[in-house]
């Protein structure tokens, strides 16, 4: 019988900052933004009406989405954001993203380059809704590179 190729599930990560050992900061509900495209420039040659000349000129990066239940004590991750908003302390570092097969092996594995800080944030607080309060982290970065399996 042939072998059938299932892609694997997006519901088993890992996410590491190389400042933080701590347990609390590799657990995250969802990750997004590992995303790249080039931007182009336009050329327009005279005499030819038909078309524009599209030129490569750079490649372009999203930013980087985690988002976990908001964790305020003991979290490597949470100081690194407090000291780069609080006190414009920018220490980049790198985050590693572990896509994971069902035994917890990595599949596939990012090395996002150079993150700092953008935009933090907390889900809205709402007596009516009994639901976990969600930290967001948005951070920019220079580069991903793709991590050959072992």
């Amino acid at each position: 019988m042939p072998a059938i190729y299932r892609p694997p599930a997006g519901f088993s990560f890992l996410v590491k900052f190389d400042f933080s050992p701590n347990v609390f900061d590799v657990s995250f509900q969802s990750v997004s933004g590992l995303s790249v495209e080039y931007e182009f420039e336009t050329y327009k040659e005279g005499g030819e009406n038909r078309f524009e000349h599209k030129l490569p000129v750079r490649t372009k990066y999203s930013d980087l989405v985690l988002k976990r239940g908001f964790v305020f004590a003991g979290s490597h991750l949470y100081q690194w954001c407090q000291r780069a908003f609080r006190d414009r302390d920018f220490q980049p570092a790198n985050v590693i993203v572990s896509l994971l097969n069902e035994a917890f092996v990595p599949l596939k594995t990012w090395t996002v380059v150079h993150a700092v800080p953008k935009k933090w944030s907390l889900s809205d607080f709402n007596a009516s809704e009994n639901a976990v309060v969600v930290e967001t982290l948005e951070l920019s970065y220079q580069y991903f590179e793709v991590i050959p399996p072992f």
